[in-house]
């Protein structure tokens, strides 16, 4: 497994890692950084690099919370992942919630709705599945 990408979590910003050669994009923690943009912007650069040419794509989300500007730059990163699923690439985009936590589940009910991509819902007994220890 080579890491193309790890940015280590923050109190404000999410564990990030892209492996492109396994296919993964993997997200986790709580988004509430100061600057969304600066800090998704170059990851969806990459994604676009990466993962031109794959064939299959599996993208781990696991959000505690995130704010407004956070939510629009997933919503960026899941139009690429559209482009990119239109080119061939077989996409699975996972989506792990605290299973008390129905906003969450409902954000990413919106997201694959509007965008028409396959979402696959996981409830999560607790705030634990978005903690250091999970392992996808």
């Amino acid at each position: 497994m080579m890491i193309d990408l790890l940015v280590e979590p923050t109190n404000n910003s999410p564990l990030i890692q892209l492996e492109s050669d396994e296919g993964k994009i993997i997200i986790k923690g709580r988004s509430t950084p100061e600057s969304s943009v600066d800090l998704y912007f170059p990851i969806i650069e990459k994604v676009k690099r990466l993962f031109f040419r794959s064939k299959s794509i599996e993208v781990e989300i696991a959000l505690q919370y995130f704010n407004t500007s956070s939510s629009k730059c997933l919503f960026d990163l899941f139009k690429v992942l559209k482009v990119l699923k239109r080119r061939g690439a077989n996409l699975r985009i996972n989506w792990y919630y605290d299973e008390d936590d129905m906003d969450m589940l409902e954000t990413g009910e919106d997201y694959a709705d509007i965008l028409m991509l396959p979402f696959h819902f996981h409830p999560m007994l607790d705030e634990s599945y978005a903690a250091e220890a999970m392992v996808f």
